[in-house]
């Protein structure tokens, strides 16, 4: 059961945070570095204290500081956070930076003589993970490119029937070159100078709760091991870059404004050949000033003469099938509905229709003739319409 920090001892917490040094001053960059800056600058202090490189326990305690300063300015959203609260962290010392790993992941942690692996604490695990900022392991091993979501704009007949259709967007694409491993084609790999070709870089944390250690991924090769001797020209060894790119997309008939198509592995692609994310596009049907759609319906309208009402007529109606006639009995009052069966739109992912339902209106005339108005006024004094 995790027991919640008490003042007495987030005090404490805070003052350890308090005495840590600066993460830019242990990379030995600016606080305006670049990502391409920091990258490089923690390259060169990983390689200069690796441990396994045997040198004293104070070049082990600096490559822990650097690691760790990686872990936080590497990542955009960390990185702010830190810059606006420093160690503390937002929520205090519990959430700072300090207490997470990054994109790293726990090898376990020991505290008053047991060891847990985080790995077997199942959905105990996430609870560590908001508590100590863990978790990179598993987004790590599962990393992918992110989701897209973006606008389609589509007709009403496309709408109801359906269309394919090329989508233009731009993202970050998979490197055709280099096929996303970011080699140049040709070239060989090498050991990664930075984890010696174990693909992470173990580190230690040491806090009021006991000593957590942390395998972390490694920033250099990305947990392969292994690096391209060459970068590829194209991607410069990023294994994507930013195109224009088309897509084609199939509408499926029925589809109304507002719903969402997902078309999986569009999104933007993985880095270093990771798999993509998924495209998300968010259906707006443009209006049809002949039609109004309610569900699989159609509403529409047309317009008979007073005479026409009275006495019966055909006329002809448009539909989203084209026109079709439709025979209007004697007697019919203006506002009634006739219903036009399976002209409505398909179900979606189904086979069935919905209806065509069309009002008709009787139009009033605004100009008579003398001998009209006559007419009219005979007619009216029968009263048969009652």
């Amino acid at each position: 059961m995790l027991t919640p920090i008490r003042p007495d001892e987030e005090a404490l917490t805070r003052g350890i945070m308090a005495n840590k040094r600066d993460y830019y001053e242990i990379l030995g960059v600016g606080k305006t570095a670049s990502d391409d800056e920091i990258k490089k600058a923690y390259r060169k202090k990983a390689m200069k204290y690796h441990p396994d490189k045997g040198g004293s326990k104070e070049d082990e305690e600096r490559f822990k500081e650097a690691n760790e300063s990686y872990q936080i300015l590497s990542d955009a959203q960390k990185r702010k956070q830190y810059d606006q609260f420093g160690h503390n962290g937002p929520y205090g010392a519990g959430n700072g930076p300090s207490g997470n790993g990054g994109n790293g992941q726990y090898g376990g942690f020991n505290t008053g003589g047991f060891n847990v692996n985080m790995d077997d604490l199942g959905g105990f695990g996430d609870i560590f993970d908001t508590f100590f900022g863990g978790g990179g392991g598993r987004s790590s091993r599962s990393r992918r490119g992110a989701d897209i979501q973006a606008e389609m704009r589509i007709t009403f007949e496309e709408a109801v029937f359906g269309v394919e259709k090329d989508f233009s967007l731009l993202k970050m694409n998979g490197c055709d070159k280099c096929k996303g491993n970011g080699a140049e084609p040709g070239s060989g790999e090498k050991k990664c100078p930075t984890c010696q070709g174990r693909g992470q870089v173990q580190t230690e944390q040491h806090t009021i709760f006991g000593t957590f250690a942390q395998a972390a991924v490694c920033p250099e090769c990305h947990g392969k091991g292994k690096v391209p001797e060459k970068k590829c020209t194209k991607c410069h060894g990023e294994g994507r870059l930013k195109e224009q790119v088309t897509i084609k997309v199939r509408i499926p008939a029925g589809i109304d404004h507002g719903q969402t198509i997902k078309v999986s592995g569009k999104g933007e692609a993985g880095e270093y050949g990771t798999p993509a994310g998924d495209l998300y596009l968010i259906v707006r049907v443009a209006a049809d000033n002949r039609f109004l759609r309610d569900g699989y319906n159609i509403h529409s309208e047309t317009e008979i003469s007073f005479p026409e009402a009275a006495l019966g007529t055909t006329v002809e109606v448009g539909t989203i099938d084209g026109k079709v006639k439709l025979k209007v009995p004697a007697g019919t009052q203006s506002g009634k509905v006739f219903k036009l069966s399976d002209r409505g739109v398909p179900h979606l992912n189904g086979k069935n229709r919905g209806d065509h339902l069309v009002s008709v209106i009787v139009k009033t005339p605004t100009k008579l003739s003398h001998k009209q108005k006559q007419l009219l006024e005979e007619f009216s004094k029968e009263k048969i319409w009652f």
